[in-house]
C-alpha cells in the first residue's frame, strides 16, 4: 500500500474524529449539528483512503482493498441516511402515498443509519487488520 503523506495522516485522521464526534452528538440529542458533522468527517476520511492505492499482484490484498472501499461507500451512505434522518428531507415524498408510504419511510429511512455504520466499521476494521497481516507477510517473503 502506498504510504500517506504527513498532511493526508492528519486528515485521515480527522475525518475519522469528526465521524466519532458527529455520531456521539447525534446519540446525545444534538441532532443538528452532527449529522453536518458526521458527513464531512465521513467523506474526509473516504476520500483520503480512497486516494491509498495497492500497486501489487497479491489477490487477497486486492480482495480487501475492495472490502474497504465498500466500507468507505456505507460511510458515505450513513452520512446521508443520518442527515435525512434529522431534517425528513424525503418525507413529504413518502406521505404522498399515503399510510404506506410513511411505513415505507420507517422501514427504510428511519434510523437506518446506524445498521449502515455499524455494517461499514466491521468492514473497516476487518480489511485493516487483514490488510495489515497480508502486507507483512509479503514484506517477509521478499
Amino acid at each position: 500500500m502506498r504510504e500517506l503523506t504527513k498532511q493526508q495522516s492528519i486528515l485521515f485522521l480527522i475525518g475519522a474524529v469528526l465521524m466519532v464526534v458527529g455520531a456521539g452528538l447525534y446519540v446525545f440529542g444534538v441532532q443538528v449539528v452532527a449529522p453536518w458533522v458526521f458527513a464531512v468527517g465521513a467523506f474526509l476520511f473516504a476520500s483520503i483512503q480512497l486516494m491509498q492505492r495497492y500497486d501489487g499482484s497479491n489477490p487477497t490484498i486486492k480482495r480487501l482493498r475492495r472490502m474497504m472501499i465498500m466500507g468507505d461507500v456505507l460511510f458515505m451512505l450513513a452520512a446521508v441516511f443520518m442527515v435525512e434522518n434529522a431534517y425528513h428531507f424525503l418525507l413529504p415524498t413518502f406521505l404522498k402515498f399515503g399510510m404506506g408510504g410513511y411505513n415505507a419511510y420507517l422501514t427504510y429511512i428511519h434510523n437506518n443509519w446506524v445498521v449502515l455504520l455499524l455494517v461499514a466499521a466491521m468492514l473497516e476494521l476487518y480489511s485493516t487488520h487483514r490488510i495489515s497481516n497480508e502486507l507483512d507477510k509479503e514484506a517477509k517473503k521478499r
